[in-house]
């Protein structure tokens, strides 16, 4: 008995807990995914009321039928996870019950055995019966071993039926969370084939104004590369200024202390969304056009603050495109925020993790967008920004 349920125990248990522990993680990520498209239908909510169709609004768009197929294929893999969970659980509660049949079988053997049915029958003549003081010591310990025994038996077949019947109950619950996860991924599907169609519509509409698209194209590429320009001359500039042995006993703190939080510094904006991706990447509307982004651009709600995501010193302030921008320095790093209406910091001034540097412009000629475009340097070396923030 005792055996069997080890093998049970290291066999199966590690592959249930594995089996729960990714169920856990996928609903995790779920969540995730779900706050985003919150966030992101909130964002299409507050555009122009106006139906026409914008580059802002397909943006958007696209970023929530981006965030739904992932979604979709997250809810798969659960079903797919709680499949291989209810087949272990089947499994499991199978050799239970076989064992089940095999402790009640060696039960009733050992009832019909012929000394334990005379001991039934008169145990006291049992013991009366030993030829000596020796035999009745036997006796007696043989009686107090098989009822021990007796007991210990009854108690494994209660257990096992309680195991059994916990089993069941898992199987019960598994089988209703993945009613829900199936509902759950038609209600997307659902969704996704909605989106999917107004996006058609969009694309349709905006393609039929190519050629006042391509022209503020190109108005908006010149701003975005005058303002890479901008950045790229004054972080060079401070970076020629600095080397790692110049820096001050405080700075080479913060560098190192900016280094070791890759992958976890807070997001430069309380609440948004990413809506342009560092590097290379198709235009939402044209196939044929490359955007090549130095940085990423975060949308948020109007009336958002852009601030500091991390402790350092204000290096640079500047307009560009009737807009403010501003970097802050951390050591050897620097941090690049621009697309601000006013600041709340002046060149010069200690910045701490999370402070408010300025709000960020809504440009009302653009569907109320307010974006902030975000970068990272490391000396003169461009990052990848997303690398930098928490996930």
């Amino acid at each position: 008995m005792r055996r069997i349920l080890y093998i049970v125990i290291v066999c199966v248990l590690p592959l249930m807990l594995l089996q729960a522990q990714t169920v856990k993680e996928l609903q995790k990520q779920q969540d995730k995914l779900k706050k985003e498209i919150t966030e992101t239908n909130k964002l299409l909510q507050q555009t122009t009321k106006s139906k026409t169709a914008t580059v802002t609004k397909l943006e958007l768009l696209n970023k929530n039928i981006n965030n739904q197929k992932r979604l979709i294929r997250n809810l798969n893999r659960e079903i797919n996870a709680l499949d291989k969970e209810m087949l272990a659980l089947g499994e499991r509660r199978t050799t239970l019950k076989q064992e089940q049949e095999r402790l009640k079988d060696d039960y009733a053997r050992m009832c019909r055995e012929s000394h334990f049915s005379r001991m039934q029958q008169s145990p006291l003549l049992f013991l009366l019966s030993s030829d000596s003081f020796r035999q009745l010591g036997r006796r007696v310990r043989y009686m107090q071993e098989m009822s021990a025994y007796r007991r210990d038996q009854v108690k494994r077949i209660e257990e096992v039926q309680e195991e059994i019947d916990t089993q069941n109950a898992l199987l019960k619950e598994n089988r209703k969370q993945k009613a829900g996860t199936m509902a759950a991924e038609q209600r997307e599907r659902d969704n996704l084939a909605r989106d999917e169609r107004k996006q058609q519509q969009m694309l349709k509409q905006l393609k039929s104004k190519e050629k006042n698209l391509q022209a503020d194209l190109k108005k908006k590429q010149k701003k975005v590369n005058d303002l890479n320009n901008k950045i790229e001359q004054m972080v060079r500039q401070q970076a020629a200024k600095q080397t790692k042995e110049s820096l001050t006993k405080e700075q080479h703190l913060i560098s190192t202390d900016f280094a070791k939080n890759e992958g976890r510094l807070p997001w430069p904006v309380e609440k948004g969304i990413i809506s342009g991706y560092f590097g290379k990447h198709q235009h939402p509307v044209y196939e044929h056009v490359t955007i090549d982004n130095k940085g990423i651009y975060l949308q948020s709600p109007t009336g958002t603050k852009a601030r500091s995501v991390f402790e350092g010193m204000v290096t640079g302030c500047f307009v560009m495109n009737n807009t403010y921008a501003v970097i802050v320095q951390h050591g050897e790093y620097r941090t690049v925020y621009a697309g601000l209406s006013q600041l709340n910091v002046k060149q010069g001034d200690k910045v701490k993790t999370k402070q408010t540097l300025g709000s960020i412009y809504t440009d009302k000629e653009q569907d109320n967008k307010t974006e902030l475009y975000f970068q990272v340097w490391k000396g003169k070396e461009i990052q990848n920004p997303v690398l930098w923030l928490a996930k």
